[in-house]
């Protein structure tokens, strides 16, 4: 159970943050809603608290940094420190080749997606370091780990994500405080059905629009279930790495050990000679050679 812990969930006003954000408040949590619209916030914690569960909404823009120390300091407030922080507004409007796309929109999405996890992550780190625990999940998804040709904002912004995590769990590393990621699966939410109903995404995406219409998707549950996990610790020796919500979560447990020893579900790049150390040893200016205490010696991808 989550019982006395806080929680709080971006762009948890639908979709699969709003399951996320049930799931946590039904476990115990004292749960803070955040995206855009302060209607749907105010709309979403109605909803979700009531009959023992705490729920509150607060509306702000996550890429704006002064609106997010004030949005995280008012949690504090109002609800307590911060034990577990979901990461999961998200948007996915540039849709095409980068030739055609609107550069606002392209920029737009990497923007919510990648700086807006980094500001949330500020903002709680401080509280969490200084009680030696807190656990910070960041969303990533399609094309992390491989291209995705028409929708390069949301494929940069995501695997910028999934490096900000790993980036972010090495410094945190022997503090108590964990930061991984996870990957939802296709689910329907608004964000795909713009891929599906839009003019660019039917042209350019039009295999996500059919398996959305098929139901080749995943319930937001699965991510919701996955959420509670995490915040239990359950994950924690996977800290900087990816677990997907359709994983089946007994065999990653029983796995840990295996995708600590191969280096996987992280970032790295194949076929890439690290950088020559002093005296032309193998390695970085900044870092131990391949093989050496943590620095890992094989290529991976997410997944």
């Amino acid at each position: 159970m989550l019982q006395g812990t806080v929680t709080v969930v971006t762009g948890g006003s639908r979709g699969i943050g709003k399951e996320i954000a049930k799931a946590q408040a039904e476990a115990g949590a004292k749960v803070a809603i955040i995206a855009r619209n302060p209607n749907a916030v105010s709309a979403a914690a109605s909803e979700i608290g009531g009959a023992g569960a705490v729920a509150r909404g607060f509306a702000a823009d996550l890429s704006d940094r002064a609106a997010v120390e004030a949005v995280f300091a008012a949690i504090a407030t109002e609800l307590g420190p911060v034990d577990t922080l979901i990461n999961n507004a998200g948007v996915f409007s540039a849709i095409g080749p980068i030739w055609e796309v609107d550069p606002d929109a392209w920029w737009d999405d990497i923007e919510i997606n990648l700086k807006s996890a980094f500001h949330c992550a500020r903002a709680v780190l401080p509280s969490m370091l200084s009680r030696g625990r807190g656990r910070i999940v960041n969303m990533i998804g399609g094309g992390t780990s491989t291209p995705l040709a028409f929708g390069s904002a949301y494929s940069v912004s995501k695997t910028g994500t999934l490096r900000l995590t790993e980036c972010i769990a090495a410094t945190l590393e022997g503090t108590g405080v964990v930061c991984l990621a996870m990957d939802p699966g296709l689910v329907l939410t608004d964000l795909t059905r713009y891929q599906m109903e839009s003019a660019a995404g039917t042209k350019y995406m039009p295999n996500v629009g059919k398996r959305l219409a098929s139901g080749d998707h995943l319930p937001p549950s699965y991510a919701a279930r996955l959420a509670l996990e995490i915040a239990r610790g359950r994950f924690d020796r996977l800290a900087g790495r990816a677990v997907r919500a359709y994983d089946d979560l007994d065999e990653v447990d029983a796995s840990t050990d295996d995708i600590l020893a191969r280096d996987l579900r992280v970032l790295r790049v194949t076929g890439f000679a690290p950088s020559p150390g002093p005296a032309g040893r193998p390695g970085t200016p900044d870092g131990p050679a391949p093989g050496d205490a943590g620095q890992p010696s094989n290529g991976g991808a997410a997944g």
